[in-house]
């Protein structure tokens, strides 16, 4: 028979469940703030773009995005390790996890590269930044329908599929407006879209409520385990 216990006894258990749930719930919370971080990061370095080849808001336009593009960084390694946790060992899970580093590569350059400066690497810059990341993007959606639990109920998935062809369809537009010179239009279509990625990013806040913590370490080759 299982002794019994006072009230106090009780009232302290109960104390103490609930604080373990609370901090846990705390280290939920952290990560989850880690996308939108990004996000409303991000969204500020765009209300500078107009003056963004000028100093000094060019300076503080790439900052902005070479902060942005570590975050994503962060956020991309974070989310691969969180699927491969999962069991979700796939290749389409580490070409993902490639696109994600190779369009952080591309944000950084749009920063650092002013197209009226450096025309070139900052048009190479948007192609890595738009096309590259939409790739990303359109994976993390095939992923999102792959790995079980998934997070946020029925609704993440059709909302990430509907971005990213809202998404799709605005880089496309800016092509075709930037092929007929209507610069202003495929700016409102490039920044819009610009908008949507990042938003994107901030929708990893459902995946990553689930998330006590994360680490990674580096592991020797299997001949040298199998020798100790």
């Amino acid at each position: 028979m299982l002794p019994a216990l006072g009230r106090g006894a009780v009232e302290a258990a109960l104390e103490s469940a609930g604080g373990e749930e609370l901090t846990d719930l705390q280290k939920m919370w952290a990560w989850a703030l880690l996308p939108i971080l990004l996000t409303v990061w991000t969204t500020v370095g765009l209300w500078i773009v107009t003056c963004g080849t000028y100093s000094p808001q060019s300076c503080i336009f790439a900052q902005v995005l070479n902060i942005g593009a570590v975050l994503g960084l962060w956020i991309s390694f974070i989310r691969f390790q969180q699927i491969r946790d999962y069991g979700c060992h796939c290749r389409l899970n580490t070409i993902s996890l490639i696109l994600g580093v190779v369009m952080m590569l591309g944000i950084s350059l749009v920063g650092n590269f002013q197209k009226t400066n450096q025309t070139e690497t900052h048009l190479v810059g948007s192609i890595l930044a738009f096309y590259v990341g939409m790739a990303y993007f359109w994976l993390q959606t095939a992923l999102t329908y792959q790995v079980k639990p998934r997070h946020g109920g029925k609704w993440v998935g059709p909302l990430r599929f509907c971005l990213c062809l809202l998404c799709t369809a605005l880089i496309i537009m800016m092509m075709v407006f930037h092929i007929q010179d209507l610069k202003s239009v495929a700016a409102i279509c490039e920044w819009t879209a610009a908008m949507m990625m990042f938003f994107l990013f901030g929708l990893f806040a459902v995946d990553f409520w689930h998330l006590d913590g994360h680490f990674y370490h580096v592991q020797k080759k299997q001949s040298v385990l199998k020798r100790e």
